[in-house]
């Protein structure tokens, strides 16, 4: 399936950065990381910097599925708030998760560092009502982050007013987030890692997997087979076709981008993004070269020529929610696009193995918004599974919260 329509900034900006081989041979690996995302490279890099033999196999060229379609907002905070969570696992297990959100962007960051120009750029978020009736549950949503020691502060109408130039309710602005290129970013990992001696292949499409009594075989449409100890699903939205259980939805989300614009008529958007409590939520953040990416307007659409049909009807309901709440920013789309995802009941991730695939075989869902914040946790927590190691977030990450 395309998982993108329109014209995706990063594609566009980056092109196809790194010719990487088709599969055209047997082998054996440690571990099988299918899928060559964002996703699948934050977890190849872990595995490997860690020891493993890995193989990475990409279906397309390498982010050319939902990683290039996506908008690149790295927060802690979860689609589902802190509050709502908490009423349905425990108060410990929503801080839990948020937590682990709050620990992921600096090691984003660091390992960001290392890499070349992947635009990572830390940023404050900026949460705002977008109804004074969503004023109350936002207050005891701030109140239950500043009692477990997140930096929050709670902003009044006039100060939203005076500090980011337009009029909501009330805000809540945090100081910990950031913006990244994904495309890039899993580009420079993946070629790293091969810079290292891991294999990646992409335009290879993996047609059956079997589990065996000591791992796990994949066998290409060209009849290729990979041999693993384990394998790791990272395919996006199309890992659900290797299960037996109906585990999330897929939607889709439209965006446009800006040409560049001057920083001073950015004002404050230059270095905080902009989110809302409505749903689905319009969504804002500038890129290094100082252009504006607006998201939002999400929907069930989640076929392709249906969805492509809706591209410029959607930029432009993206572009009057913008202008009614910001009046004064001229805005001029240069590119738009559409992305299609997928996201869980409760705006977690799973990550790990599934009764109906067996223990060697292990998901990578990182669904929802906090998509490559939650592959970065997902990293580390399925490398701990991998070694047999405990891991914290492991049962709240796992199937096993839905059944």
């Amino acid at each position: 399936m395309d998982l993108k329509s329109g014209y995706p900034f990063w594609a566009v900006r980056n092109g196809l950065m790194h010719a990487f081989p088709k599969l055209d041979t047997n082998l054996r690996c440690d571990v099988a990381v299918v899928g060559g995302g964002i996703t699948g490279a934050l977890i190849a890099d872990e595995l490997a910097v860690h020891g493993h033999d890995v193989v990475v196999l990409e279906q397309r060229d390498v982010a050319w599925g939902s990683t290039s379609a996506s908008t690149a907002l790295l927060q802690y905070e979860i689609d589902t708030p802190m509050v709502d969570l908490a009423k349905r696992y425990g108060e410990a297990d929503a801080v839990l998760a948020y937590q682990a959100c709050a620990e992921a962007i600096p090691m984003l960051q660091a390992r960001a560092r290392n890499l070349y120009a992947v635009d990572f750029v830390p940023m404050d978020s900026l949460y705002y009502a977008s109804r004074s009736w969503h004023v109350g549950d936002m207050r005891d949503e701030f109140a239950l982050r500043h009692k477990h020691g997140f930096d929050v502060e709670w902003l009044e109408r006039d100060e939203v007013r005076k500090r980011f130039g337009f009029d909501a309710p009330a805000a809540i602005l945090s100081t910990l987030a950031a913006s990244v290129d994904p495309y890039r970013m899993a580009y420079r990992l993946l070629m790293g890692l091969e810079k290292q001696g891991a294999r990646v292949y992409d335009r290879t499409v993996v047609e059956d997997i079997v589990t065996q009594p000591r791992g796990i075989e994949l066998r290409t449409e060209e009849g290729h087979l990979v041999r693993a100890r384990h394998v790791v699903m990272a395919a996006g939205y199309a890992s659900q076709k290797w299960l037996d259980a109906d585990v999330a939805r897929n939607r889709s989300s439209y965006a446009f981008i800006t040409d560049p614009m001057d920083t001073n008529t950015l004002g404050s958007l230059s270095k905080t993004m902009m989110w809302e409590t409505a749903r689905p939520y319009l969504y804002m953040r500038t890129t290094s070269d100082h252009r504006l990416l607006v998201g939002g307007q999400d929907d069930a659409m989640d076929i392709p020529a249906r969805r492509d049909a809706r591209v410029e009807k959607k930029t432009s309901k993206l572009q009057k929610q913008v202008e009614a709440l910001l009046p004064k920013l001229p805005l001029k789309p240069a590119f738009s696009w559409a992305g299609t995802f997928a996201e869980t009941e409760d705006g977690l991730p799973f990550f790990g193995p599934h009764e109906s695939t067996g223990p060697r075989m292990h998901f990578a869902m990182a669904y929802g918004g906090n998509g490559i914040t939650y592959s970065m946790i997902g990293a580390g927590l399925l490398r701990a599974t991998i070694e047999r190691r405990k891991h914290p977030l492991r049962k709240l990450f796992s199937f096993d919260r839905i059944g």
